[in-house]
């Protein structure tokens, strides 16, 4: 074989080579490559995981997980500059946003459950809660079955309206289910006596009490409608290369000792805008998660160490 052939093959094995390369980089990724700019989706009022401060910037806890996954991504990509879009999202439209393309991560207290896990992907889990009511201690409503007969409020496009749904329909309580547009929406019918309970996750209970007029007006109930669930990162189905960045990023974080500084700063510090201390310290079973980070739906893989 002569020179001439054996260098033709040889610059056609390494044109192939560099399209083999460049073809490397598929859905989320490549079109972030592409752009130079990730979508993120954030909550208004989802204290302490994204909500807005005083300012009207998106702030919490989810916030600066999402925020160091896009530094991740920034430098295995190796770009030296990549913008950070911000799109308000709602339970209702968070889902459909992501799947439309509209949002690359949503960055809120989305729980990962088995049925969600048909529509979208979730990171490693960052936080686990359980679904329980708050009432005005004036009420008396000591149990689920005492919300017989009442008006019961929860936030449209949650896991919880749906157990509160179910619950309902089980126990046959006959309550009035009334879907509210976002949680702060929710609670303003307790306070205002046009709801006797909100159904949501304990800890977003716990942060919209703090953040009332009297705390001392509150209790949250013992009673849960849910096992504790874990709280993840959404990002879009059937994107595995962008999926596995998103884990290795959330991964590394949680088990470095950055990652309980962050969980600190939000749930045992002041926190913006009013300086409230929800006082939360990290439970056994998400020290286990952050120790062993996992991506499970399934409530009962989370237990303590």
């Amino acid at each position: 074989m002569n020179r001439k052939i054996l260098f033709g093959l040889a610059l056609a094995a390494a044109f192939g080579a560099s399209q083999a390369g460049a073809e490397e980089l598929t859905g989320t990724l490549k079109n972030i490559k592409d752009t130079g700019t990730i979508t993120l989706g954030y909550r208004d009022s989802s204290i302490p995981f994204s909500y807005l401060d005083d300012n009207q910037k998106p702030v919490g806890f989810a916030m600066d997980i999402c925020y160091k996954v896009v530094d991740a991504i920034k430098k295995q990509l190796k770009l030296t500059k990549l913008d950070v879009k911000l799109v308000p999202v709602t339970s209702a439209t968070r889902i459909p946003l992501m799947a439309n393309g509209t949002i690359d991560l949503e960055c809120g207290s989305t729980t990962n459950n088995a049925e969600r896990e048909k529509q979208v992907s979730f990171s490693n889990t960052y936080f686990l809660t359980a679904s329980r009511y708050v009432t005005k201690k004036s009420n008396k409503i000591n149990s689920i079955d005492d919300l017989k007969g009442k008006t019961v409020v929860s936030t449209a496009g949650t896991t919880n309206i749906k157990q509160l749904t179910e619950a309902n329909a089980a126990r046959k309580l006959n309550i009035n289910v009334v879907p509210a547009k976002d949680h702060a929406e929710a609670f303003l019918m307790v306070e205002t006596d046009r709801a006797a309970a909100f159904v949501m996750d304990d800890v977003l209970l716990a942060s919209l009490i703090a953040g009332s007029k009297d705390p001392s007006l509150y209790v949250i109930s013992k009673d849960e409608f849910s096992k504790p669930e874990p709280y993840a990162v959404m990002l879009r189905k059937d994107d595995p290369a962008f999926k596995k960045a998103v884990d290795a990023a959330t991964a590394a974080l949680y088990k470095s000792p950055e990652g309980t500084k962050i969980y600190h700063k939000w749930f045992q510090e002041k926190i913006p805008p009013k300086g409230l201390n929800l006082n939360t310290p990290m439970a056994p079973e998400l020290k286990a998660a952050f120790a062993k980070p996992s991506d499970s739906p399934d409530p009962a893989s989370y237990k303590a160490k």
